[in-house]
């Protein structure tokens, strides 16, 4: 394996770039695709939720063995195996005739859906251990910075040139990262590394589900993941319904997307201001338990105390101005919350298996996100005040306050200060 560097590795900035090509293309059509399936191919509101599920089904299955291949044949050709599936099934999508076409695309998508779980074994191979919380927390910044230019973005896409037209362009940006890939990424995994990681004497899923450290850390990523899937799944429905109600089409994907963006604009300022800074304080799993805090606060102001009392003074045109702080307070806690996470696991496996180990952390996030989007469809039927949209921001605020106690029983095993396993 490629020995890291100090200082910033030319391979990081990289691999970073990579991210936000992939992360700009699948952003971009967060604004536009349930309301495309709804208003375009008249699929129920209730089942847009499918859509994503389909998708973290999808990724849920393939993510252990992407992983897992990512040890054997290498990061790199799994990457651009994964990209290239973006890529067609972003077509598929600017193309489908029919709602059938269109799960279909997200199936792909999720199957050969790696980029990330591969691009993330990717850092911790070139990164020192006491700084790989560190640089999974660029990715996340990369995320955000993906959400705000991205959703932003085919929102006013999709107000001048069409929805399915943000379709076609998200495919032609997804293909950026794998042109990248290919003539610009070195491989991490020497050819005998790969060859020794194919042997029959690595570590295997069932051994690596046996350690209680692993377990819980995957337990905790479900949940939280659980909770994104609620939100990711209902936004834009909430935003036609409650916070842009009565406005045209255009306004609604412009307005929806830039609340997209102000998600993304509180993950980069934490990973890029925050996170460095809570590090030198406190070790990982104390900010496990802190980020669950803050996404536990964001749910109950955003959608719970905020919005109704803004509604109430100031009418219905002061709802997007509060609702950003939820948005960018929800964006600060998976900040705070999620790189840790990843790092605590990468500790708790051999370097022979980190993809694999990324692929279990993938799939554990698919599932969460999938039992979210489930769970959105019926909880968007219960109304709560008048309004059916509330009720999976409720439940968000009951689980993240429940979720505060296992992830204090991780504070309890790994320390204020170090994460040692």
């Amino acid at each position: 394996m490629s020995q890291p560097t100090q200082g910033l590795d030319r391979r990081l900035v990289t691999i970073l770039a990579i991210v936000f090509a992939n992360l700009l293309s699948a952003s971009m059509i967060l604004p536009v695709l349930s309301l495309y399936a709804i208003n375009k191919l008249g699929m129920p509101k209730e089942a847009t939720p499918l859509l994503q599920a389909s998708f973290f089904i999808a990724q849920f299955i393939a993510g252990p063995f992407l992983g897992r291949w990512s040890d054997r044949y290498g990061r790199v050709p799994v990457l651009i195996i994964s990209q290239i599936g973006t890529v067609i099934s972003f077509l598929m999508i600017a193309v489908s005739p029919s709602i059938g076409i269109l799960v279909v695309s997200r199936i792909l998508d999720g199957v050969t859906g790696g980029n990330i779980l591969v691009a993330q074994a990717y850092v911790i191979d070139i990164t020192p251990r006491e700084r790989r919380t560190q640089a999974l927390g660029l990715i996340f910044a990369v995320f955000g910075i993906g959400f705000i230019i991205g959703p932003s973005l085919g929102g006013a896409l999709a107000a001048v040139i069409g929805q399915q037209g943000v379709f076609l362009t998200a495919a032609l940006v997804a293909l950026i990262p794998a042109i990248m890939t290919y003539f610009t990424l070195n491989e991490t995994l020497t050819p005998e590394e790969r060859m020794a990681n194919r042997g029959t004497g690595n570590i295997s899923f069932r051994e690596m589900l046996s350690n209680r450290t692993i377990l819980l850390i995957l337990s905790l990523t479900v949940f939280g993941s659980l909770g994104l899937g609620l939100v990711q799944s209902t936004f834009a429905i909430y935003g036609q319904d409650i916070l842009f109600a009565g406005k045209d089409e255009p306004t609604i994907n412009l307005g929806i997307g830039l609340l997209f963006g102000a998600i993304g604009l509180g993950q980069t300022l934490t990973q890029t201001l925050l996170l460095r800074r809570l590090l030198r304080r406190y070790g990982d799993a104390p900010l496990v338990f802190g980020g669950t805090l803050v996404r536990a606060f964001s749910q109950f102001w955003f959608f719970m105390l905020g919005l109704p009392l803004a509604l109430a003074v100031f009418g219905q045109d002061a709802l997007p101005w509060v609702a950003i702080i939820g948005a960018m307070s929800f964006a600060a806690g998976t900040g705070i919350m999620m790189p840790p996470l990843q790092s605590l696991i990468s500790y708790a496996t051999p370097d022979n298996a980190r993809g694999a180990a990324a692929g279990l952390a993938s799939s554990a996030q698919s599932l969460g996100v999938i039992a979210g989007t489930l769970l959105a469809g019926p909880l968007l039927s219960i109304n709560i005040a008048g309004r059916p949209s509330l009720m999976p921001y409720l439940v968000n605020t009951i689980m993240f306050l429940l979720l505060a106690i296992p992830t204090w029983f991780l504070v309890k095993q790994f320390g204020w200060t170090a994460a040692k396993v």
